[in-house]
């Protein structure tokens, strides 16, 4: 079944009420859009897998928890590069990938401009990072990109969707579960969540 989760934290709440205030201004854009990626983050990768090991303390041997497959954060552009910095701060070893996209004004379709992913993604628990699920369109061919290239296991982290932004991507990718802070309800003729919080990619690099 298609699984979505929607963050009730409190941080993550005041930090995205601060991100939809059209006064918050671009330095501190970045930083929330990076802290709320951070914290939904912890709940997205408990989806990784572990395996159990043991450590010497200073004291004896103690048994641990640890990662047993390496993790990718896969940004779409250019605002889902506002994402990766909070989730480095959880696992700065993690492979980074790329994907370019930008929207067709006239259809909202998505269209394909640069793809770089990490090798042996099939190994890989990873994350893609689009922080505003809309029209789902960009989302949904994101994904197909990542499972042609061997994806297995994937989860999307978006800081605010729509109800047809994670329609469509349940529809396409039942597989993929959907972590987020809101989902706002309805959309506008441009293809924008309502109320929303604007352009993420604008607001991010203060364009």
């Amino acid at each position: 079944m298609p699984e979505l989760h929607v963050s009730d934290h409190p941080l993550v709440q005041d930090k995205l009420a601060r991100l939809r205030d059209k006064a918050t201004e671009p330095d501190a854009f970045r930083q929330l859009m990076a802290e709320v990626a951070m914290l939904i983050g912890t709940e997205v990768l408990r989806g990784a897998r572990t395996r159990k090991a043991a450590v010497q303390t200073p004291l004896k041997s103690a048994p641990a928890v640890v990662l047993d497959q390496p993790l990718a954060f896969v940004a779409v552009l250019r605002a889902g590069l506002g994402m990766t910095p909070g989730l480095l701060q959880l696992a700065p070893r993690a492979a980074i990938g790329h994907i370019g996209l930008y929207r067709n004004e006239e259809t909202l379709n998505p269209v394909r401009y640069y793809v770089r992913l990490p090798r042996r993604l099939s190994e890989h628990f990873v994350v893609l990072c689009d922080p505003m699920l809309a029209t789902g369109g960009s989302a949904s061919e994101s994904l197909h990109i990542l499972k042609t290239d061997g994806a297995r296991q994937i989860a999307l982290l978006t800081l605010l969707a729509s109800r047809r932004g994670v329609e469509r991507v349940h529809r396409d990718h039942p597989d993929v579960p959907v972590f987020t802070a809101a989902v706002d309800p309805v959309l506008n003729a441009k293809g924008y969540i309502v109320p929303g919080l604007g352009d993420a990619g604008d607001r991010l690099f203060n364009t």
